[in-house]
């Protein structure tokens, strides 16, 4: 078992927000924001685009699940909801997992075009052909 995040969830880990049979949501080992929350099928998927239809939806209810115990324990003014589907999107550890990142208004000084202000300015912007 080579997958780091099989591995988390084969132990005994503390970080655990919340687990059913199919997913495991855990606190995020190096948080974005306070509340970051990763969720991670249990089986061994590596893209977000190799679920299953009646997986997705599963995947969708227990996100609902999540975010009540994060507004109830952060109550947090906004979300930002995220997957990074392959290393050029920055995905670092191959096995699907879901980013939920609470949002706090004056949590950051530019929020207006969301994930887009993250991105190098020193890039065009992708015009189609």
């Amino acid at each position: 078992m080579k997958c780091r995040f099989c591995q988390i969830i084969a132990s005994d880990n503390k970080n655990i927000i919340l687990q059913n049979s199919e997913f495991v949501a855990l606190s995020d080992a190096a948080p974005a924001c306070k509340g970051h929350t990763i969720i991670i099928p249990k089986k061994h998927i590596v893209s977000f685009f190799d679920l299953k239809s009646d997986e997705v939806g599963k995947m969708y209810e227990f996100i609902l699940n999540v975010k009540k115990i994060l507004n109830k324990k952060y109550k947090p003014a906004g979300y930002n909801i995220g997957v990074n589907e392959g290393r050029a999107a920055g995905r670092s550890i191959d096995h699907l997992h879901i980013h939920i990142m609470p949002r706090y208004l004056g949590d950051a000084n530019i929020v207006r075009g969301g994930i887009r202000n993250i991105f190098n300015k020193n890039i065009a912007p992708y015009e189609e052909k």
